[in-house]
């Protein structure tokens, strides 16, 4: 065994231990920032690496395979600088600025685009501008060409449309007349909207706000009053929402609990628009008429004119802001009066609908 000195010793062991300080800090490993880490916080990392890069950050974006933040940067010396601050650093080619630049260009050659050109989008991960061309076609592709600038068109099955929503009270346009929209609904493979049968019966094909609809898929009156219209338009959506108007902003389906005698319950059509009464009587039998009776329907004192038929009745929704959730009641039948001296209304509750053609009830 060879002997030290115990100074000697001593300074060794201080080195080690030297060494070993400060070794700890620069092994330990900066946690990636990923999707679990949530927007805001996503979103404070990408702003403030984005500053800080200035010129050479090439766009941010999570891998969708691992949820990982990923930083691009044009200059492969600030990759510690991204890794510091909990990102994975790319080195691309083109700046997040040379990416607009291009993606510029073409925003500024609209006039002419053909329509088989469905748009055009900086695409962060592969560092490219992309045009998207319906089916490849000579003319889209051309146009892309044709900007001078460098891009990558991709080929799309179809071109974007606007879409638009089936909102409960709005109008429903028949053929032979127009009623209201009562609710949305679905089955296994389509969507629907629940309506009165009174409206349903004229048949054939159906517009809404927007556009066409579909045709109508069921009816069933007298006896009952409600009836769907298939959706067959892919641009058309139908979200749990009813229209309350000039009286607030929409309010949204939450459930379809049923309001009992005394209850308040308030209704939407495109006549007369939103207006709120309490449930007066439940499975009544209703006579409108050349035969025409109806059995099942509550009575209610909230008024309606013609035009409102296939309506909206919910519950009455909470007083003060806020969303409002409500409960689908059913669609607006018939009624007495109007809206000017008061009246009785009554509607067709939506669960027999949904039972008898075995839909769900589009919900918040």
């Amino acid at each position: 065994m060879i002997r030290r000195p115990l100074r000697t010793m001593t300074v060794l062991i201080g080195a080690a231990a030297a060494v070993t300080a400060f070794a700890s800090p620069a092994s330990a490993a900066t946690s990636v920032l990923s999707e679990a880490a949530g927007p805001a916080a996503l979103a404070a990392a990408q702003q403030k690496l984005g500053t800080s890069l200035g010129a050479v950050f090439a766009g941010s974006w999570l891998d969708t395979t691992t949820g990982e933040l990923v930083v691009g940067t044009t200059d492969a010396s600030r990759s510690a600088r991204i890794r510091a601050a909990g990102a994975i650093p790319k080195v691309l080619r083109h700046s997040a600025a040379e990416l607009k630049k291009i993606q510029s260009t073409l925003d500024g050659r609209t006039h002419g685009v053909p329509d088989s050109v469905a748009g055009w989008y900086v695409d962060a991960p592969t560092n490219e501008v992309v045009v998207s061309v319906v089916g490849g076609d000579p003319a889209g592709r051309a146009w892309a060409a044709s900007a001078g600038v460098p891009v990558r068109v991709d080929q799309v099955k179809s071109a974007p449309r606007p879409l638009w929503s089936v909102i409960g009270g709005q109008g429903l346009y028949f053929s032979g007349g127009a009623c209201s929209v009562g609710f949305n609904a679905y089955d296994d493979d389509d969507h629907y909207v629940i309506t009165a049968g009174h409206c349903t019966e004229l048949g054939g094909t159906v517009r809404g706000v927007g556009g066409t609809i579909g045709r109508v898929e069921r009816s069933s009156f007298p006896g009952n009053d409600y009836g769907t219209v298939k959706v067959t338009h892919s641009d058309v959506s139908t979200p749990p929402r009813v229209d309350r108007y000039e009286d607030g902003s929409d309010v949204r389906i939450e459930g379809a609990d049923v309001v009992g005698v005394g209850g308040r319950v308030c209704r939407s059509g495109i006549t007369t628009h939103w207006h709120c009464g309490r449930v007066e009587a439940l499975d009544q039998t209703v006579n409108y008429g050349n035969g025409n009776i109806v059995r099942g329907l509550t009575q209610t004192n909230a008024c309606a004119e013609p035009g409102d038929s296939g309506g909206s009745f919910v519950s009455r929704p909470s007083s003060g802001s806020g969303t409002k959730l409500v409960q689908a009641q059913g669609m607006t039948s018939g009624g007495s009066g109007n809206c000017d001296v008061g009246g009785t209304t009554f509607f067709q509750p939506v669960k027999e609908v949904l039972n008898r053609y075995d839909l769900t009830l589009e919900k918040d």
